[in-house]
């Protein structure tokens, strides 16, 4: 995935919610000197805005992917298609750190800012750059039209017959609220460690990689448009909800780490294929590792 893509969403986030905390400041009816004094100080100190970079890995259940070629004569729905993820490299993953680029592995970004002044809520911005290909090999059956004839009962994926792989990826992009609570350890300092989770929604933000029956889905270079519109490398393609539950432990004052289970939803409509689309509902399960920063 593109850095300035990454650099982009994060710069539209922080400006998302630091203008919904001034909204809901100004929209707030007034509250006594000592409540908004303390609320102000809480939000301005040191530590109210958090940043993190993970790893993870994606288990899907199997799904039905529905593809769409009018100009083909094709209109077939694939059933319960098994899909695995696509993990870097132990080399690949530390040469990404060593040389910054962290948006080759599948990498996880939250940014986001406590509300309160216990810092026990907050709201976040959150990418999972996820990755999803069909497994080859599997017999899947299949129903519809291929050629204006009738589908056959089941087929055999290959590379050339069926090829669908969202590896730039699977892009969940969700607006998050946050709990954390503290469960040992000294508060709000190194040691302290907490149960965190988190709900949200969002839009999904893949890039399609796929073959079907031979004719490949082209987009046309990286770095010619870019997102997000039809045509271009990165298109919003649907929406995605989750939920996340985990621990988060404080190893320094201002550095944790965090270790957490995501399930995620996603309904995929219009995916670009070769002179057509594709329509899909993904069920995620993920396991993230992420290290993080308070400022």
């Amino acid at each position: 995935m593109h850095s300035s893509f990454t650099k982009h969403a994060l710069f539209v986030a922080i400006s998302f919610i630091t203008a919904g905390s001034c909204a809901q400041a100004q929209g707030q009816a007034p509250a006594p000197v000592s409540a908004k004094a303390s609320l102000d100080r809480a939000l301005k100190e040191e530590g109210n805005w958090y940043f993190s970079w993970g790893y993870s890995r994606q288990q899907y259940a199997p799904s039905d992917i529905h593809v769409s070629q009018p100009e083909l004569g094709n209109n077939f729905t694939v059933h319960k298609a098994a899909a695995s993820d696509f993990p870097s490299s132990v080399p690949d993953t530390i040469k990404s750190l060593v040389t910054l680029d962290l948006t080759d592995p599948q990498e996880n970004v939250r940014v986001g800012k406590f509300m309160n002044p216990e810092r026990t809520f907050a709201i976040e911005f959150s990418l999972d750059h996820s990755k999803y290909n069909t497994d080859f090999g599997q017999t899947v059956a299949l129903s519809g039209t291929i050629n204006n004839q009738p589908a056959p009962s089941s087929m055999v994926l290959t590379p050339q017959n069926f090829t669908y792989a969202l590896h730039n990826g699977l892009n969940h992009l969700m607006l998050n609220a946050v709990w954390l609570k503290h469960l040992r350890g000294p508060e709000q300092q190194a040691g302290d460690l907490q149960l965190i989770s988190r709900v949200g929604a969002g839009i999904l933000l893949p890039h399609a990689d796929n073959t079907i029956f031979g004719k490949e889905n082209q987009v046309g270079p990286k770095n010619e448009n870019v997102c997000c519109g039809k045509g271009d490398w990165w298109q919003v393609n649907g929406w995605t909800a989750g939920v996340e539950v985990g621990l988060r432990y404080r190893i320094y004052k201002s550095v944790y780490g965090e270790l957490t289970q995501k399930f995620a939803y996603g309904a995929l409509k219009g995916v670009p294929v070769y002179k057509g689309t594709a329509d899909q509902t993904i069920w995620m399960s993920e396991q993230v590792f992420s290290l993080g920063f308070l400022f």
